[in-house]
């Protein structure tokens, strides 16, 4: 299994950001051929008694696929080319925007 993180960095960007991603961006996302799943992690309130980097993630999207070659079709798709258009329309957030697609090993 391969997943496609596209990681969101920087300031809180509101509802109205978090709302178009999840009603119009995940609707897009979810047409890419092959996908296998896509979940959307959001930061939540924790305590850990050690220091840690807490990392500034306001949302980091995770989308499986079956193989690198799978992954590599879905990222030349027309549905890409859509993300990436609605991608212009998302409500302004201050912060970066990553991707990165790596290897599954479940060890649990």
């Amino acid at each position: 299994m391969v997943s496609y993180f596209v990681s969101y960095r920087g300031a809180s960007p509101g509802a109205a950001f978090l709302r178009h991603y999840r009603e119009r961006h995940a609707e897009i996302l979810k047409r890419f051929p092959g996908i296998r799943g896509l979940v959307l992690h959001t930061p939540v309130d924790w305590t850990d008694p050690y220091p840690v980097n807490p990392g500034g993630r306001i949302l980091l999207a995770q989308m499986q696929f079956e193989s690198v070659p799978a992954l590599d079709a879905a990222l030349a798709s027309e549905a890409r080319a859509q993300a990436r258009e609605d991608f212009r329309t998302f409500p302004a957030f201050d912060g970066t925007v990553t991707h990165q697609a790596m290897a599954s090993t479940a060890v649990l």
